[in-house]
């Protein structure tokens, strides 16, 4: 066998805590419910059609009696996706009961105590390799703390165990995965729904190969790079460009890493300040797993008015992450008209249709692109009947639509997702293509170890990404930026801790997340490669930068201490133990 054939065998334990979403606002919901028109609800939240689908049932009602809008959402990271269907049921049955309006407002440390968290996870990695550090069996057993009732954890599950063989060519693979039911809170999604966790103890594993075979850990990953036409973890072969090395050159270059790495070699010999660089090399699956987004069959529509704007049909949520802003940008690109010709509709179920739900790196590839369709639908209908001449001007094309309202009405028009061709996932056997196309990315850390505090802190980063076409450039690095941040809290600071299943630091002061003085100097750099999926060849972003930052950190920490931190959050507590235990 492979096994008996293999010059080592190195096995490792990995393993990743609970994390809190901790958006700026809690969780909100007002419900009024009516006899004669039904129930209507306003809140904080990422899914329309989830709470409408939830209440539907909960109240015997038809979808027209059911009405769900969107607020203004102040942040949700997955915390913000099934949840809420709770709470607006709760204040659903208070109104239905009182007769009268019902606000509910979660106080911070209600939040923190009942509302889902990510799900801690425990993984177990068996690799054989050759001398050279070819990877030739990869055995992956990958667990999560599932808490007390089911809420996302099997699609958790299912994103975890695809990205956790990493972006790595091996014929040989095996993973198997299970979420188990515990005396804990339920946990659910949070940004990156369980590849966080896998890709944190593949990153950590190979770095732990990379030593024990005495190799350079940047060689050992370009020796084991997945490349195009190669075959992923469940067969899907990449037809895309993929070029790690460059990512990989690129990264090096940035943060300065082999003469860094070189200067803090002699430095830490005298200093008690121990200074590192450690990286990550992984990849991020875009929109719904597998055949996700074939059975959500989501639609967005345009509409006119008779003042000349197009407006914009959609349940995606704009909550931080600037979905409005680059909405507009798309539709108004493509139909040569201003942003401010272009009018976003509040997500309210009355009106827009079912786009999907605002997660899973979605939103900008699946529902921009549906957008993109639908306003050259608009754009062909003008010019086919001859309100419109092929090369227009802006005042062109507003003229246009307002002649067809006065004559003819608004006009509407829908698109509806169509899979990709060529793209095939077989749910029985979890294989094929998983994904209609991942993003790629090659993240440094530079860390900085204080060995009479033990306290660790990130010092740089460097972030490099292929996401496709990059439609705005200053909210696509603050996603990264943000995400890079999450990160490190989930690997140096943030730990959930428990009595009796229940969260006991449930408020901010006890429950550590970076400050803006513990963020570090962050360069954010994007490659475009590849441009064939989403609006002008947009990928999605929102998730990938959650990746990478814990297993580069960690990795950091190991190269400027040599130690072998398996777990995070790495506290202070956590490094002393370590560090005396050596």
């Amino acid at each position: 066998s492979i096994w008996s054939h293999a010059y080592k065998i190195i096995e490792g334990v990995y393993q990743t805590g609970a994390q809190e979403q901790l958006y700026i606002e809690p969780n909100a919901m007002i419900a009024n419910f009516e006899k004669n028109n039904g129930l209507t609800i306003w809140g904080s939240m990422q899914c329309p059609y989830y709470i409408h689908e939830a209440l539907m049932p909960l109240f015997n009602l038809g979808p027209e009696k059911i009405r769900i809008i969107q607020m203004e959402t102040g942040g949700g990271f997955g915390g913000k996706e099934e949840f809420p269907s709770l709470l607006a049921g709760h204040a659903g049955l208070l109104s239905y009961k009182s007769g009268r309006p019902v606000k509910m407002i979660y106080s911070r440390s209600e939040d923190m105590a009942n509302t889902t968290k990510r799900h801690p996870s425990k993984t177990w990695h068996k690799t054989a390799v050759d001398k050279n550090g070819k990877i030739l069996a990869v055995e992956i057993n990958f667990n999560l703390d599932g808490g007390a009732y089911l809420t996302l954890s099997s699609v958790v599950l299912s994103r975890g165990a695809i990205h956790a063989a990493g972006p790595y060519y091996c014929n040989n693979v095996r993973v198997k995965a299970q979420a188990y039911a515990t005396n804990n809170f339920p946990y659910g999604a949070f940004r990156g729904f369980g590849a966080p966790q896998s890709i944190f103890a593949m990153e950590r594993h190979l770095d732990v190969i990379a030593k024990e075979l005495k190799l350079d850990p940047i060689i050992l990953r370009r020796r084991n790079f997945l490349r195009s036409q190669e075959q992923t973890s469940t067969g899907q072969t990449i037809k895309e460009l993929v070029d790690f090395n460059t990512l990989m050159d690129k990264a090096l270059e940035k943060s300065k890493y082999y003469e860094k790495l070189m200067f803090y070699q002699k430095e830490n010999k005298n200093s008690h300040l121990k200074k590192g660089l450690g990286v990550a090399s992984f990849m991020h699956g875009a929109g719904f797993t597998g055949s996700g987004e074939v059975f959500l069959e989501s639609e967005a529509e345009i509409t006119t008015t008779k003042n000349g704007e197009i407006v914009l049909l959609a349940s995606s949520v704009e909550m931080g992450q600037g979905k409005n802003t680059v909405f507009t940008q798309i539709v108004s690109e493509v139909l040569k008209i201003y942003p401010t010709d272009v009018v976003n509709h509040r997500p309210d179920t009355k009106f827009v249709p079912d786009s999907g739900p605002t997660v899973a790196s979605r939103t900008s590839m699946v529902v921009g692109k549906l957008l993109e369709q639908a306003a050259l639908m608009v754009r062909d209908e003008l010019i086919n009947q001859k309100y419109l001449k092929e090369k227009y001007t802006r005042d062109d094309f507003i003229k246009a639509i307002k002649e067809h309202f006065s004559k003819k009405g608004e006009l509407k028009k829908k698109a509806k997702y169509q899979a990709p061709p060529n793209v095939h996932w077989d749910d029985e056997k979890y294989q094929g293509d998983a994904y209609a196309t991942y993003a790629w990315a090659v993240y440094v850390s530079e860390v900085e170890v204080n060995t009479l505090t033990y306290e660790s802190k990130v010092l740089n980063f460097y972030a490099i990404n292929e996401v496709g076409k990059v439609l705005n450039h200053t909210l696509a690095a603050g996603q990264i930026e943000g995400g890079i941040v999450q990160a490190i809290g989930m690997a140096l600071y943030e730990k959930v801790q428990y009595k009796n299943g229940v969260m006991v630091n449930n408020q901010m002061t006890n429950y550590i997340i970076p400050t803006s003085l513990d963020v570090p100097h962050i360069e954010v750099y994007f490659e475009e490669w590849n441009k064939n999926f989403g609006p002008s060849g947009a990928k999605g972003i929102g998730e990938l930068p959650m990746d990478g930052p814990g297993p580069s950190t960690l990795n950091a920490i190991m190269n400027a201490c040599d130690i072998n931190a398996t777990t995070i959050p790495l506290l202070p507590e956590d490094m002393m133990k370590l560090m005396e235990a050596r």
